[in-house]
C-alpha cells in the first residue's frame, strides 16, 4: 500500500513539472540534488526503505516524500508517478550521478509537443563514473531493445521525461530493474516519438547502488532481458 508522507510547503502550488527521485539511502547526495531542482519544478522523493534518514532529510529540504514499502526501482518510480500531479513528469536518480539542472533541456521537446519521450543519454569524462561492466551491460540491453522493438535509443537511461497520463496509460508492470526497459519497449510499440539528449554522467555520492557492482549489473541485465522475452 502506498503511503504519502507529509507534503512539502510548496505542495499546494501549481507545478507544470514534477521530478520523481527514486531513493534508497541517498542522504549524502540529496542536498546537492534537491538544491539543483529547477525553479518551478517539484521534487518527489520516492523513498524505498532508506535507513540513513534520507526521507527525513528530503522532507526538511522541502521535497514531497512518498514512502514506498515495496522494494525495487520500478516500485519507487511508479509510486512517484502516482504521487505526481503535474502534466509532465521527469525521473532522475537521487544519487547525484545526474544533474537536475539538465532537466529543462529534456522537458522542452515534450512540452512543445515535438516528442512523447526524451531519454537522457549518459556521457561521462570522469574516471569511475560509469564502470566498464555497467556500460557494457547497458549497451547489450540497448542493442536488444533496438533490434526487438525498434526503439531508437543507445542508453537505457535513468533520466527520462514524458507526460504523466501517457506514462500511466502505458501500463508498465515491472517493479524491479526491468522497469525502464519495459517502458521503452511499450512506448516503441505504441509508436511514441522517442528522442535522446546527451547528459553528463557523474560519480555517485555516498553509498553505491546495487547496479554499481558487477553483480548488480548482472542482475539488472537479467531483469531487463526477462522483460524483453516476455514482450509480445
Amino acid at each position: 500500500m502506498l503511503t504519502e508522507r507529509q507534503e512539502s510547503p510548496s505542495a499546494g502550488a501549481v507545478h507544470t513539472v514534477d521530478v520523481v527521485l527514486p531513493c534508497l539511502d541517498e542522504a549524502a547526495a540529496l542536498p546537492w540534488v534537491l538544491e539543483r531542482i529547477p525553479a518551478g519544478y517539484r521534487a518527489i522523493v520516492a523513498d524505498n526503505g532508506s535507513t540513513d534518514g534520507s526521507a527525513e532529510l528530503a522532507r526538511g529540504l522541502g521535497a514531497h516524500v512518498v514512502d514506498v514499502p515495496m522494494r525495487g526501482y520500478g516500485a519507487a518510480v511508479h509510486a512517484g508517478l502516482l504521487a505526481a500531479r503535474a502534466p509532465i513528469v521527469c525521473v532522475c536518480d537521487a544519487d547525484a550521478s545526474l544533474d537536475p539542472t539538465e532537466l529543462p533541456r529534456l522537458v522542452g521537446p515534450v512540452s512543445a509537443g515535438e516528442v512523447d519521450l526524451v531519454v537522457g543519454r549518459r556521457r561521462t569524462t570522469q574516471r569511475g563514473a560509469w564502470p566498464l561492466h555497467a556500460r557494457t551491460g547497458n549497451a547489450i540491453v540497448a542493442r536488444q531493445l533496438r533490434r526487438r522493438c525498434g526503439a531508437p535509443v543507445r542508453d537505457i537511461g535513468p533520466m527520462r521525461v514524458a507526460r504523466r497520463e501517457a506514462l500511466l496509460a502505458l501500463g508498465v508492470a515491472d517493479r524491479r530493474f526491468g522497469y525502464p526497459l519495459e517502458l521503452l519497449a511499450r512506448a516503441a510499440a505504441a509508436d511514441w516519438r522517442i528522442a535522446e539528449v546527451d547528459v553528463p554522467y557523474l560519480p555517485r555520492r555516498g553509498r553505491s547502488k546495487v547496479t554499481g557492482t558487477a553483480l548488480g549489473t548482472a542482475r539488472a541485465v537479467r531483469d531487463m532481458s526477462a522483460v524483453l522475452r516476455s514482450m509480445p
